[in-house]
């Protein structure tokens, strides 16, 4: 799994300062910033007051937008400045470490929220990104090591298809640089994943870097109960690679673990199928280990992913499909707010959709 930790963290600043120490005796106030507004001295700035936002953000794991802000007394050089980007780099990667796996703080984009990871990610788009358009517009060639623009893809671009090197695709996905075969990128942002509370669970959002292990038999850095999450979990990720690969993922429509927030164990995972078809439909499937059935999990899990998708505009029915002889199965469903689908309808989701005959239909709009 790519992983994205507290050393992530150290590795692209140790990148960005290391870059920019070569021109330290430059004048970076006269000079822009490659595609920006900012002098090459205000982006190298910036780097340093977001990782101080991120690291405050997660140690105090806020629940909205601290008042932090970083400023430089006044005679601060350029050595100074790569100094206090390596101290917050520092700050930011110890919060990283001693935060436990799950807890989250607040960020804007795009669901209110980051967990440890993210704002590990973050930091490093942050810091390859500007130290990019630093070094291109002081004339400095630069290219931060390939792992960490593939850990960043992984975790925070989980719409952007992967492309023949991770560099160049993380350049091309920020409007940074151009990718044979694909359009110029004008508008963008980062995705940290989704996280949706239930009364007794917190359904996860899994990104990437996690589906990618846990489709290889890995846990996709769960504590699972049982070992490990049932087998139509490890399918479903398969099924979100394919999309990832192919760049038709949606993160908000991707697969979910079920995190028991008193423990912080996985007790199954649930998700969609796809993104909403033409016809605003969407198709909802889910699973437990089997040390965690019988307690309502699934139905706690079904009923609440199903009315987040329905309130949004762009769904008006989610279908779930379910074996004949899966009573049990057939059961959540039901008291999920499901109503099964009429023979006409099970019929044309048979022809149109094809729909395996074993199958019953069940919908919810």
């Amino acid at each position: 799994m790519r992983t994205m930790s507290g050393d992530q963290v150290e590795a692209a600043v140790a990148s960005c300062t290391a870059a920019l120490r070569t021109a330290v005796d430059r004048d970076w106030e006269a000079v822009d910033a490659a595609g920006l507004d900012w002098s090459c001295r205000t982006t190298a700035l910036q780097i340093a007051q977001a990782v101080t936002k991120y690291a405050g953000q997660l140690a105090a794991r806020a629940p909205h937008r601290l008042p932090l802000n970083l400023t430089l007394p006044e005679g601060t050089d350029n050595a100074g400045l790569l100094q206090v980007i390596e101290a917050t780099g520092a700050l930011l990667a110890a919060a990283v470490r001693t935060a436990p796996p799950g807890v989250r703080a607040f960020h804007p984009y795009p669901f209110g929220s980051a967990d440890r990871e993210g704002f590990a990610a973050m930091c490093v788009t942050e810091a390859l990104l500007h130290t990019h358009d630093i070094t291109r517009g002081l004339g400095l060639p630069y290219e931060p090591p390939a792992d960490l623009a593939a850990s960043a893809l992984a975790w925070l671009f989980p719409h952007v298809q992967p492309g023949p090197a991770p560099w160049p695709t993380l350049l091309w996905a920020t409007g940074r640089g151009e990718l044979p075969g694909r359009a110029p990128v004008t508008d963008w942002n980062w995705y940290n994943n989704l996280v949706i509370p239930t009364e007794r669970l917190v359904l996860t959002g899994i990104r990437p870097a996690a589906a990618d292990d846990l489709r290889l038999g890995g846990t996709g850095g769960f504590d699972w109960l049982d070992g490990g999450p049932y087998e139509g979990t490890r399918e479903a990720c398969s099924h979100l690679m394919k999309a990832y690969e192919a760049g038709v993922h949606r993160p908000e429509f991707g697969v979910f673990a079920l995190v028991r927030p008193e423990d912080g164990r996985a007790v199954g995972g649930i998700g969609f199928h796809g993104a909403p078809d033409d016809e605003r439909r969407v198709e909802i499937g889910y699973d437990l280990v089997p040390g965690a059935r019988g307690n309502g999990y699934a139905t706690e899990a079904l009923r609440t992913l199903t009315q987040w998708a329905l309130d949004r505009d762009d769904v008006d029915t989610v279908i779930a499909t379910v074996e004949r002889d899966n009573l049990p199965s057939q059961h959540v469903v039901g008291r999920a707010g499901f109503v099964r689908a009429t023979v006409e309808e099970e019929r044309t989701a048979q022809d149109t959709y094809d729909m395996d005959a074993g199958l019953l239909l069940y919908l919810r709009r």
